[in-house]
């Protein structure tokens, strides 16, 4: 930690989303409604999936896990996004915006493991259900997520130890509402051109691979089940819609984030809006709206 130390800059100055102040009580109470709506909505399907007996199965404990994840990403950045469309000066520490930077790639590691967890949860399920109860056993569901948390912590830890050496010494205004490896790269008083190149490398590959592996594992599924029952997939499409619903609304900003992530418009505060928020607050819909054991249980 001898970076913080060495960083002139104490505090860094967030231009956030808008200047108009009209505009700013409007964007104050939808977000105040969305996050609301987010907590309430992934802490419903959290307790729901705890109390209910007939959703003790593996998918269900991945997606309580999913809620719980949502509701923490969402939790690392609305509230101070909000708190600060009223305010003048949008200041966040040093530490805080280092803080901040570590639990969303943490929390966006897990959520791509957890992923990950559901598709082969889905491929057993779908594919090889004579050994499905076998292999899906509470050991390997904990097993997914405990490496989850293993793998989004080396993921943040990767990138986080290159940018806490790097100097700021001048600028310090982020134009964004919240701190990310991108936007904090190009304050530091350096060459920024390998760490971008980390980024990318990191976070960029991690999506993009993490898309592509869950969309051929959704088509490889469909296929199979297309092969079995002659031709006839839509049972096994409406049982995979969601998924696959959840995974493009999740990966596509994140692409765009990280795979270019050093934009000259402010374009990625709006696709972090869109992955962090927007996302987390429609899949308690989405699994709700398309999953009957889900209608069952609130029924």
């Amino acid at each position: 930690m001898d970076g913080l130390n060495n960083s002139v800059v104490s505090e860094f100055v967030l231009l956030g989303l808008s200047s108009s102040w009209e505009t700013k009580v409007f964007l104050m109470l939808t977000f105040s409604l969305i996050y609301l709506g987010i907590i309430l909505g992934n802490l419903f399907i959290f307790f729901l999936v705890i109390f209910d007996s007939h959703l003790h199965s593996p998918m269900y404990f991945f997606l309580a896990n999913l809620s719980f994840i949502d509701m923490e990403v969402a939790s690392t950045t609305v509230p101070k996004m909000i708190g600060d469309l009223l305010n003048e000066y949008k200041i966040i520490s040093f530490q805080g915006c280092m803080t901040q930077i570590c639990f969303i790639h943490i929390m966006g590691g897990v959520e791509m493991v957890l992923l990950i967890a559901m598709a082969f949860d889905r491929y057993m399920a779908i594919c090889k259900p004579p050994h499905y109860l076998n292999i899906m056993n509470p050991k390997i569901c904990v097993s997914f997520v405990i490496t989850g948390w293993v793998i989004g912590v080396i993921h943040a830890m990767s990138q986080f130890a290159f940018i806490i050496n790097l100097p700021f010494c001048g600028p310090n205004e982020v134009d964004s509402f919240y701190c990310d490896f991108p936007r904090i790269i190009k304050l530091a008083c350096t060459d920024g051109v390998k760490f971008e190149f980390i980024i990318a490398a990191n976070s960029g590959f991690m999506s993009m691979g993490t898309f592509f592996l869950l969309i051929l594992s959704y088509v490889f599924i469909l296929v199979t089940v297309w092969k079995r029952a002659s031709g006839d997939i839509s049972k096994a499409f409406v049982t995979l819609s969601s998924h696959i619903t959840v995974v493009v609304l999740f990966f596509t900003p994140c692409m765009f984030l990280y795979v270019w992530p050093f934009p000259t418009s402010s374009i990625d505060k709006y696709l972090f809006i869109a992955d962090f928020a927007i996302t987390s607050i429609l899949n308690p819909i989405i699994y709700t709206l398309r999953n009957k054991d889900i209608k069952v249980s609130v029924k």
